[in-house]
């Protein structure tokens, strides 16, 4: 397995690019339905969005995660496929060795961590953005000076500024430690079954997994990892949203228990039912792509050892 490319990076990009824009609809609707009030459900929140802000209401918040998705693909994946080299290499005394399932483990929960580093301001930005035209009709909540409905942030540089200045660092990282439970359990969970599945219908003899063995790997690894990332992601999302026009939450732990006694586990776990397929498309389907490049590197390289 080779060092990281020019071509690699910018192949990131431009399919990472392509699944934002894919997908970043359907991620505002996961957002409005997770952090919002008042749409009911998919449909209803689908045709609020349109009535009252048209097209572009779904396209709120894109130019960060546009902007920054090569950068996150690249170190994310560098760091999953560099961990998995040095516990070959501790393990075995030869980097290019298959790892097995504990190093894939491993690796997935360091590359997890490493992606909230990076992946919990990106977020930030980009649900504040698609929050900010959110009404809260609640009477006994304080609001903010600003009035709700009305544009609090006027692009992604200036809610990134604006939160830094009045929040700091903390206000940047708002959520991190939710985004931290969803992400490292979510990418074991994740890249083990997808290791699992691949190796499991892949005809013996072949050098690598075919692209039907990578959808079906990647579908069943997918929905095993969001049905337990789901509760998590409400709790960010519902975190970070807070402080656009109100503050409603102390931490992930009241936010937690005010979702519960509020709402019960089902309904919020309901909130998230349009995000699953943007969530695996914007993400991992390109970590997907590039992990099977790399076994098909280190699955040619034990052939010609």
């Amino acid at each position: 397995m080779g060092s990281l490319q020019l071509e690699d990076f910018a192949a990131g990009w431009v399919g990472g690019a392509a699944s934002v824009v894919v997908g970043h609809p359907l991620d505002t609707i996961k957002t409005r339905l997770q952090a919002g009030q008042g749409y009911g459900n998919t449909l209803n929140c689908v045709l609020t969005v349109y009535r009252n802000e048209s097209v572009a209401g779904f396209f709120k918040g894109m130019s960060f995660p546009l902007a920054s998705i090569a950068v996150y693909s690249s170190v994310v994946f560098g760091v999953f496929s560099n961990t998995q080299r040095l516990l070959s290499q501790l393990r075995h005394g030869d980097a290019s060795r298959t790892p097995v399932l504990a190093d894939v483990a491993l690796a997935s929960m360091v590359a997890g961590f490493i992606s909230v580093g990076i992946g919990t301001p990106v977020d930030l930005v980009k649900i504040r953005l698609q929050m900010q035209t959110q009404s809260y009709i609640k009477a006994n909540i304080e609001l903010k000076p600003t009035v709700p409905g009305f544009p609090v942030y006027r692009g992604p540089i200036h809610c990134f500024r604006t939160v830094l200045q009045k929040e700091g660092i903390a206000g940047i990282y708002r959520g991190v430690g939710a985004m931290l439970l969803r992400d490292v359990p979510g990418y074991c969970l994740y890249f083990i079954p997808y290791t699992f599945f691949c190796g499991w219908i892949t005809p013996d003899g072949c050098i690598s997994p075919n692209p039907s063995s990578i959808c079906l790997a990647g579908g069943v690894a997918g929905a095993i990892s969001w049905g337990t990332a789901t509760p998590m992601d409400v709790v960010k999302s519902r975190l970070q949203a807070d402080g656009v026009y109100l503050n409603k939450y102390k931490g992930t732990l009241d936010c937690i228990l005010q979702s519960y006694q509020n709402e019960g586990l089902k309904d919020s776990l309901q909130r998230d039912r349009a995000h699953p397929s943007a969530r695996l498309t914007s993400r991992r389907l390109n970590l997907l792509e590039k992990i099977f490049e790399a076994s098909q590197d280190l699955r040619h390289n034990r052939r010609e050892a």
